[in-house]
């Protein structure tokens, strides 16, 4: 049996996963609601999947105070982390993470097969392009927040990836301007 694997991604209107300046977390939009329901995703069983670079980010961010974290990112951090990465070693400030070296299609199609829970990733762009182009993911679910970040946006989301065609599975709106996306991706022909 194959589990799903889930690209997760929060991006501004104009696809960027990240900005510099003063926007703060979130782009400083988040409300009770989208702290809610991101609870709600992640207290559910599943293991976690980051590239080198987005477990690096997150390792340093979220280590040290743990009740000062949102509910929902002390959560993600408690639950089973598999990083893909041929240059990092632990032992890390992670409780439940483990290194796997290789190719990432490799290591995420052989999780796949043996996970007996959902596969989920937040962020870790490249990984999740790579994955992308191997037909990988089950599913692409975007945060999408009600800003333009053309000055400050960092690292476009689906930059240099295939074309797609998008099945949209779910929609909601949260806090009455954030909108989250939940698609099934297949590769354009």
């Amino acid at each position: 049996m194959t589990t799903t694997y889930t690209f997760d991604v929060f991006s501004s209107l104009d696809g960027f996963g990240s900005h510099h300046g003063d926007w703060g977390g979130y782009w400083g939009k988040q409300g009770p609601e989208l702290l809610a329901h991101r609870l709600a995703q992640y207290d559910v069983d599943q293991r976690m999947v980051f590239g080198a670079h987005t477990f690096r980010l997150n390792a340093k961010m979220l280590s040290g105070r743990p009740e000062t974290l949102d509910p929902w990112v002390a959560r993600l951090r408690t639950l089973p982390a598999t990083v893909v990465s041929n240059t990092l070693a632990g032992p890390f400030d992670w409780p439940d993470a483990t290194v796997e070296s290789g190719d990432a299609v490799d290591v995420v199609a052989r999780l796949k097969e043996e996970s007996d829970v959902p596969l989920r990733s937040h962020g870790s762009l490249s990984l999740n392009r790579a994955l992308l182009a191997a037909g990988l993911v089950d599913r692409v679910q975007v945060t999408l927040y009600p800003v333009i970040t053309g000055k400050t946006g960092e690292r476009p989301i689906f930059a240099g990836v295939a074309d797609f065609d998008l099945e949209l599975l779910e929609s909601r709106t949260l806090d009455g301007h954030i909108q989250e996306l939940i698609y099934r991706p297949t590769l354009h022909s």
